[in-house]
Parts: structure tokens; C-alpha cells; sequence
């Protein structure tokens, strides 16, 4: 079938020269790397909070200034990979490749812990959930899922509103990753009907700003939702622990309190701004490809044998997710889904290998490698300190200001590695500044603060399995190209981290946190805790 579309989704002129964007990266690293003198901050801290000492019983440094240089070096390779990540000069699997083989070569860590961060639970996972995203399309279930959620929505404004507030509420309670592996491609038949609709004489005319806004609004909705409850993620499960760990833990009832609120308001503010940025998409009316998809769902009569089996086993996985405990994890679960429409012949293995997108595969590994790098060097604490020090200089270093700056940087560090990751570094440094400062609300408030802008990693693919899940099985129906590219994630998410970073600061600290108000009690118990702690 003739189509017309896009061919370079990053766009020509400068970002089109590959190899510029090649030197340029490896320019960047080299310079942080080899040029730049290593501060003396780094070598005080990886002497004084041990990290330096650990890196030399590890063999991997021969003295404290050697471990602030390979702290330096891990920081080095942000730059690169942002640059690699957003103009795609290497594809994003090789970059997520680099990680590991920088840190070997460098030798940034023990040859045996390099390939432990290359692996694990997380990377078992996302393996699982796309290849479930492959089988839903092949037995047709993401037709049916389509027609549940937004068949009754017509027109154009009402089923990407419907479709986000839905998401981001959603959500709060199940895996945001496998709702992303559900939809992704509902959002792609929805997308295929509509300009079919719009099409003349047979020939596909495509319209790749609707793409980028179905999948897109998707993606984002996905990860607000992450602040409604602490059953959206681990990171809100860690944060409940420091708390418990300080004699104040926190209820399920009592999060949902504080974050439920801002779940469907943040979805609702993904919708508007969307509608806003791509209000010049050509096709204005998603209604055809609605009916198309209810129609079609129609004519395959009742769920096939197929159908059946696939819907079984999401909702199994779900429920092992939910129910499984700590000894399951998340990758023992998402395991099934290679093994289940094998074993009861719903899909062919080569089929699902082939639909895998192990470019986003690799391209995550790399990601947690290099989260483990940032944390284990000492990097991430460094990063920490300088932008907490920066923030007591501006006056800034409790309540409010406090709050602000904090999600600020949760926000800014959790595009770069994973949203447990940060929550689990950064809630060990700001619980007890929080219980220091003596504001009302605190360490509750600090921590709700923290952990609600992990939830925004809207501007690299890196940021949460649900932007690697979106773009891998984000593609064209008809010719198997990409939808949307990772720079499309810099370029339409990070205006829309600003915004949701500003209506939790708005709707969230100065209104409910006021409104809902905070225990008494629960800053005297921590700081009781701390002070017995330090003694």
C-alpha cells in the first residue's frame, strides 16, 4: 500500500548529520573527562562518605583523587548520551551498549557488578511486557481494549481528554508499564482508522503530528499518574519505608490523600497541552477510526480462543504483580508473557522475538548501568550536595522553598535514572534535612515532594520503561516504521515537566497539603528518631 509519511522523525538540516552529532558527543565526554580538572568537592566526598575507600577494595581505584577522576568520568557520559539519546546519531541501543562498555574499559566498577546492573529484574521485565505488547497485537485484543475504553468518545478533543484523565488515574493503582504495553498499540489502530478515514482513493495519506499526539499523550499520562497512590511504583513504596524507619509511617488511604487529587488534574493538563502543541494536526476528527476499530471488533464476533488466552494472561501477570510479593518481582511475572502463547499455541516464538524492540531493550539495560554507575561513584551524591548547598545560599532550604527545590531535582535526576533510584538516593539525604528544618509536616512533606516528580521523566526515553515501552511498539501499521523518535521526547516533554512540576507546587503544596493538613506529632517523633541515631 502506498503511504506518505515522514522518513527522518528527527527532523533535517543539522540534526540529519549524524557523524557531527558523533564528534560532538564524544567531544563532550572527553572534555569533562580529560580537561576539566576534577574538583577538590569530589575528592572530599568520596573520602569522607566512603565511596572512595569502597572503590579500592573493589580494585578499581588506586587512591581517593583516582575514584574523584572515575566520578568525573561517570558524570562525563551524561552529556554524551543525552546528545546521542536526542539526535539518534547512533541508534539507541548502541547507546545503551556504551554504558557498560565504558564502565568495563574504565573499569568504574567490578567486571562481575558491571554485568549485575546490565541485568536483573528491571531488564527481565521490560523484556516481558514487550513481548506481551507483541502478542496482543497478533491475536487482535488491542482492537476489543480499544472499543472498551474509548468506543463511546467521538470527535476529536473528547477522546484525547477521556483518554489521558483515564491513563493517569489508571495509572495510580496498576503497572503504568503494562497499561503502556496495552495501549500503545490501541492508539496505533486508532490512529491507522482515522487516516484511513481521511484518505482518498485508497492511498494512505499519513499524518505524523496525530501520531506523535496519540502515543505521546499516552506516554505522559501514563507517568503522571505515578503520584495518585503508593501501589503506581516502588519509588513510593521506598519513601513509605523511610518513613517507617523514623517511627511515622504513612497509610495507603492517607498517600492517596495527598497525591489522588493531583493524578486526574495532571492528566487533564497532559490533554490540553497536547491538543495545544499539535493543534495543527490534519487530521481533526478521530471518530472513523473509533467506529473502525468497534466495527472491525464486531465482525470477529465473540473473543477468540487467542483472545482469551492473552486477556488471561495479562490479568494473571497483573495479579502476580499485585499479589506476587517481593520474591516474584516484576521480571518473574512478565516472564510469562514468552512463555504462555507458546506453550498454549497463540503466537509463534520467531514472531514474538521479531516484534520485540530490543533497540529500547538495550537502550534501558544501558540506562540502569549508568544509574548504577551514578550512584555507586558517588556521582549522584555530589549532584545532591551542590544543588542542596545551592539552595541554602538562595534562602531556600526549608518549607515551601524547600519542597520546591527538592521535587525540582527529583524531577530533573529522575529523567536520568530510574524514578526507585532516585527516590532511594535522594530520601536518605532530604528526610533529615526536612526533620531539621522543624516545619510543620515534615519528613512527610519532603518526602511526598521527592517522590511525586519522579514521576514526571517526560524528556529523554531513558526516564521510565513507559517512554521505552511507547516507542518500541509505537509504528506505523502498515510499514513497521517508528512513530515517534527519542527526540521527540526532548522536544514535547520537557515543556510539559515545567508544567507538571509547577501545578504539584501549586495544587499540591500550597492547596492540599494546607487543606489535608499533616499529623501532629510526626516532626517531634522523627527528629527523636534522628537525634537517638546520631548519638
Amino acid at each position: 500500500m502506498e503511504h506518505d509519511m515522514e522518513n527522518d522523525v528527527s527532523g533535517g538540516g543539522l540534526l540529519a548529520n549524524k557523524m557531527l552529532w558523533v564528534i560532538v558527543g564524544a567531544a563532550l565526554f572527553f572534555i569533562v573527562a580529560f580537561l576539566v580538572p576534577t574538583p577538590d568537592s569530589m575528592v572530599e566526598l568520596v573520602e569522607k562518605q566512603g565511596f572512595g575507600q569502597r572503590m579500592i577494595d573493589w580494585h578499581v581505584a588506586t587512591d581517593m583523587a583516582d575514584a574523584a577522576w572515575k566520578m568525573k568520568l561517570t558524570l562525563a557520559m551524561i552529556p554524551m548520551a543525552i546528545v546521542y539519546f536526542a539526535t539518534e546519531a547512533l541508534p539507541i541501543g548502541l547507546v545503551g551498549i556504551l554504558m557498560p562498555i565504558f564502565a568495563y574499559f574504565f573499569g568504574l566498577l567490578p567486571t562481575k557488578e558491571i554485568g549485575r546492573t546490565f541485568s536483573g529484574d528491571a531488564p527481565l521485565f521490560l523484556l516481558g511486557v514487550l513481548a506481551m505488547g507483541v502478542t496482543v497485537i497478533d491475536v487482535g485484543l488491542h482492537k476489543r481494549l480499544a472499543t472498551w475504553i474509548l468506543g463511546w468518545t467521538k470527535g476529536f478533543a473528547l477522546p484525547i481528554i477521556v483518554l489521558c484523565v483515564s491513563m493517569s488515574v489508571i495509572g495510580a493503582f496498576i503497572s503504568a508499564h503494562a497499561m503502556a504495553a496495552f495501549m500503545a498499540p490501541v492508539m496505533a489502530a486508532v490512529y491507522m482508522g482515522a487516516v484511513a478515514a481521511n484518505s482518498k482513493e485508497g492511498t494512505i495519506q499519513h499524518d505524523p503530528q496525530l501520531a506523535k499526539l496519540l502515543l505521546l499523550s499516552l506516554c505522559f499520562a501514563l507517568n503522571v499518574g505515578g503520584v495518585g497512590s503508593p501501589a503506581a511504583g516502588g519509588r513510593n513504596v521506598i519513601m513509605m519505608g523511610f518513613w517507617a524507619d523514623y517511627n511515622i509511617p504513612m497509610s495507603f488511604g492517607r498517600w492517596m490523600m495527598y497525591g489522588l487529587p493531583l493524578s486526574p488534574v495532571l492528566g487533564l493538563a497532559v490533554a490540553i497541552y497536547m491538543m495545544f502543541i499539535f493543534r495543527k494536526v490534519q487530521t481533526r476528527d478521530l471518530t472513523p477510526g473509533l467506529a473502525a476499530i468497534k466495527e472491525e471488533t464486531q465482525r470477529m464476533g465473540p473473543m477468540s480462543y487467542g483472545e482469551k488466552v492473552a486477556l488471561g494472561m495479562m490479568l494473571l501477570i497483573l495479579l502476580l504483580w499485585i499479589f506476587g510479593g517481593h520474591g516474584l518481582g516484576l521480571g518473574g511475572p512478565a516472564l510469562l508473557a514468552l512463555l504462555i502463547p507458546v506453550l498454549f499455541k497463540i503466537s509463534d516464538w520467531k514472531k514474538i522475538l521479531g516484534g520485540i524492540s530490543w533497540d529500547a531493550w538495550f537502550m534501558y539495560c544501558g540506562a540502569l548501568t549508568l544509574g548504577a554507575l551514578l550512584k555507586e561513584s558517588g556521582a549522584a551524591v555530589w549532584l545532591a550536595h551542590i544543588f542542596l548547598d545551592a539552595m541554602a545560599k538562595c534562602g531556600v532550604g526549608s518549607g515551601l522553598g524547600l519542597w520546591i527545590g527538592m521535587s525540582g531535582f527529583s524531577g530533573l535526576v529522575t529523567n536520568f535514572m530510574s524514578d526507585a533510584g532516585t527516590t532511594a538516593l535522594l530520601g536518605p539525604i532530604v528526610i533529615p534535612m526536612g526533620i531539621m528544618t522543624g516545619t510543620v509536616g515534615e519528613p512527610w512533606a519532603i518526602g511526598l515532594a521527592t517522590a511525586f516528580s519522579t514521576s514526571f521523566a517526560h524528556f529523554l526515553i531513558v526516564g521510565t520503561p513507559n517512554n521505552a515501552i511507547v516507542y518500541g511498539l509505537g509504528v506505523y501499521p502498515d510499514s513497521g516504521e517508528r512513530m515517534i523518535s527519542p527526540f521527540d521526547f526532548v522536544k514535547y516533554g520537557f515543556a510539559l515537566w515545567a508544567i507538571c512540576l509547577a501545578i504539584t507546587w501549586v495544587l499540591g503544596f500550597m492547596v492540599v497539603f494546607n487543606v489535608i493538613g499533616f499529623p501532629e506529632g510526626i516532626t517531634e517523633t522523627a527528629r527523636a528518631v534522628l537525634e537517638a541515631n546520631s548519638q
